[in-house]
Order: C-alpha cells, then structure tokens, then sequence
C-alpha cells in the first residue's frame, strides 16, 4: 500500500462551508402536543462542515491549508471561523454582510438521532464578493499542490469562479451536481451514488450499485469530463472509474447511517492529499477509504489524523507480519520520518502488565512492532507444558490491541536477527530490568537505537497467574 510521503502538502479549499452543531441531551418522555419525544439539553457541539469539514481534515492528515469561501456576519460564521482557527485551518474566508452562514443542527436525545434542522442561504453571492473571491483565488491557486473544490449548491461556485479553477493540474471535485464542472476537466470528481444516478439520467432498478456502475465507466467520463470518476457507496465502499482500466473496488464496514456525517469529507481529504503526494488513483481511494472508515465509528463531525490513516491502512494490509515483509514496510515509514519502537516477548497469557507497557510503548514513536517467541522459542526458555497459548493465538490477541502496529514471530531465543533486520530507533523492554541486564542493549546500541526499559506493574506475570490457576483445587478448574 503506498502512502503519502514527507513532504508537506500545500492545498486549497475552495467552497461551501458550514457549521455543523450537534444538540445532545436525553429524552425521558413524550411532549403532551404530539407523540415526540421531549428533550433536556445537556450539551452543544460545534464543528466545522462541508468544505471547512474537508479543511479540517487536510490539515490533521498534514497539508498546508488554504480555505476560501463564504461566511455572513453573524454569530454562526464567528464561530465557524473560531473552531477552524483552533484546528489550525488558515482561513481566506470573505465576510458578506446580511448573509446568513450555513447552519445544520442535530438534536440527538439518548444516542438517537431526532431531528435536523438547516438555516442556510442558497441565492449566489453579490457581484462585488465574486469579484473578490476571484482576486484571492488568483494570489493562491497557482502556488498549490492540490486544489479541492466542494460545491454543495450553497451560491459560492458561480460559473466564473468555477472557470478560475479550469486547468489546475491538480483539481478534485466533490459536487452534488459534478456535470456543471465538465468543462474544467478535473482529475477527479466524488459524487455519490443518487448524484451519479441523476448525472446518468436513467431509473435506478439495479439492486447491485457495483454492477450498474462498472458498465458505466465510459459514460461517467466522459459526462463529467474528469480522468476519474469515484463514487462513494455508503456501507458498500466505493467505486473508482478511469479510462483504460477495470474499476477499481475499496470496501467499508459498515456503520450506523447517523454516524456517517461528514465521512465524505474526510474521504475527500485523504483522497486528495494521497494523489497530490504521489500514490496512485487506487492507493488513493484506499486512504479515503480507510480515513471515511475511522471518522463513522467517532461521535459528532469527527476528523481523522495522519496518526489514524496510517495506523487504519496498516490495519487493512495486516498486523500480522513476516520478518522479510516487515523489514519493507518499516523502510517506508522511515523514509516518511516515523520512529520505529521494538519489543518482544513470549505474552504466553496476556494480562494487565502487558497491555499497560505496550500502552506506554506505543506512545513513544509512530509505529510499535512486537515480535513473538514461536513455541519451540518459548518451550526452550519456559521449560515443559509451556506455552499455553499456541503463537498463532499469542499473536492475533496482540495484533488486536489499539497500540499495536505489527507483530512479527522469531524462532531464536534472543531477537538479534530481527533487530538487525528492523534496526529499530527504540528498543523497550517492560518489566524489573534495568538496560545492562538486557542482552540485546549493546546490539541495538551498536545500530544507532535508545534502549528503555518501563514501568513495571507488580504481581502481573504469566508465570505467577499460570502457578495460581495449577493450584486452584480441581473442581474449580
């Protein structure tokens, strides 16, 4: 799986922005009016949406950012602009006076989605601020990697404004109605499913969207007169057209419909930002994919950080390593500038010690690689009836906690082949050891790697919770 690489990404957002504020409370009762339920509010909160959504996330996953765009003079945009600065978005959004900034509240009463209600202004912007918005396209387009207009029909995209951005080399296009930008011939639009259905203009009475669309690929082209074509799924993934090759297929996991608010945008962003960093259309889609697949499982209008795309595509490719492949896959973070910290151990039965030093191990670098004694490695050091958990199982329960990146097994007693293999910049061991007591110290040393032992949390070993279940009386076993 390819990924972004270090350099930093310069991006402009041009387009609709909005607030999203999402109203929590509980509902105990229904209202003596009607059979609705009455609501306590208990707590707002206030994200940015739509194109300030897709801002948002550009700059968590780590590009430079310019938002352009329209906001009114009204407590709404002061508090737009006041979240975006917060979240480190530089903003380049022009104040017109009586208009009113996009709105949509949700009113979720006991974790139930109840309601929305939108406040927006549709009509297209005064002459005098398309003027405006002109100029400071002008001063900022030419100097980007990557240009990402979102045109959620909010008045901002006029069709000069939308001829400012024809023949940027490098435009993504997420629009409800993406035909209206044909002429711009972008890199790439992201409608979703019912946008691309009305683009086509056909009835909808095919049950599998994959298929219906893989027939399409020629004719999503060329009416949106992109070099791709992605439509976004829902739970079903996406789908990713270009000429001359099969679509391309990524898949989701499902979730909960109200939790996928602003997903789009967060797939928009990652999207986005992986062409303009070099990967491939289809690696891109997959770090959309993968970054959509992090933000439906958040609360509210969340945003995915670079920290979170990449552990989510490390996911996808698999925890569970072999040494040669590992070795690989750690060059690449490398050369992104990650640090790589190194563990290992036999974790025959997994307990509370283990799980809190590979907590603190995790937090210490960018990616955290545990190796695993196989069993005839664990046999030879533990004696006879160990281990008790066969190394396939010992290593599906690591790979399954938060703060693991990859898990890879040894066969030696010691792991000196795999640190010369991985070369890891830190090298930690949890438990009562202190540096000199480690064998290892002086190779990883000797590769330019830190060794530090953590913390170690008392009565929590294997040996001792193994010794307690044998001498338990039998009929409690």
């Amino acid at each position: 799986m390819g990924t972004a690489n270090e350099k930093t990404v310069s991006a402009v957002v041009v387009g609709d922005v909005m607030l999203d504020s999402w109203l929590l409370g509980s509902a105990k009762r229904l209202a003596q009016e009607a059979p609705v339920p009455v609501m306590s509010l208990e707590a707002t909160e206030n994200a940015p949406g739509g194109a300030a959504n897709t801002a948002a996330n550009l700059v968590a996953l780590g590009a430079r950012i310019r938002l352009v765009g329209v906001v009114g003079d009204d407590p709404c945009g002061d508090e737009l602009v006041r979240s975006l600065r917060l979240l480190g978005v530089e903003t380049d959004l022009l104040t017109v006076p009586g208009r009113l900034t996009a709105h949509k509240r949700r009113l979720v009463a006991s974790g139930q989605l109840t309601a929305r209600y939108d406040e927006e202004d549709l009509d297209g912007i005064p002459a005098w601020a398309e003027r405006e918005l002109l100029r400071r396209l002008a001063a900022i387009v030419p100097r980007a990697d990557v240009v990402v207009a979102c045109d959620y029909g909010g008045g901002v995209f006029s069709p000069a404004v939308r001829r400012a951005l024809a023949g940027v080399p490098l435009l993504v296009v997420d629009a409800h109605a993406v035909a209206l930008w044909r002429e711009c011939a972008p890199a790439a639009v992201l409608p979703n499913y019912a946008e691309v259905v009305r683009l086509l203009g056909e009835a909808d009475g095919e049950v599998d969207r994959p298929a219906y669309l893989t027939s399409r690929t020629d004719r999503l082209l060329e009416l949106t007169g992109a070099g791709i074509v992605v439509t976004t799924l829902d739970g079903e993934g996406a789908l990713l057209h270009r000429r001359g090759c099969p679509p391309y297929r990524t898949y989701a996991q499902p979730a909960p419909q109200h939790m996928a608010t602003g997903a789009g945008d967060t797939y928009t962003a990652a999207f986005a930002l992986w062409l303009a960093s070099g990967a491939s259309p289809e690696e891109a889609a997959q770090a959309g994919q993968a970054a959509a697949g992090v933000v439906v499982r958040r609360p509210g209008t969340a945003i995915c950080t670079r920290h979170d795309l990449l552990r989510a595509l490390r996911r996808r490719e698999g925890a569970v390593q072999p040494a040669e492949r590992l070795a690989q896959l750690l060059d690449e973070h490398r050369r992104r500038g990650e640090r790589v910290v190194f563990t290992n151990g036999c974790f025959d039965v997994l307990h509370r010690g283990h799980v809190t030093y590979l907590e603190q191990a995790g937090q210490l670098g960018d990616v955290l690689v545990v190796a695993v004694n196989s069993d005839a490695s664990v046999a030879r050091l533990k004696g006879p009836g160990r281990p008790v958990n066969p190394c396939e199982d010992r290593m599906s329960v690591l790979a399954a906690l938060n703060d693991v990146d990859y898990v890879v097994e040894f066969d030696e007693d010691t792991p000196e082949r795999l640190l010369r293999m991985i070369r890891p910049e830190l090298y930690v061991k949890g438990g009562d050891y202190t540096p000199e007591m480690l064998a290892e110290a002086p190779l990883v040393r000797s590769l330019g790697g830190e060794v530090r032992v953590l913390g170690y949390v008392p009565d929590r070993s294997t040996t001792a919770i193994i010794g307690r279940m044998r001498s338990l009386p039998h009929h409690d076993r």
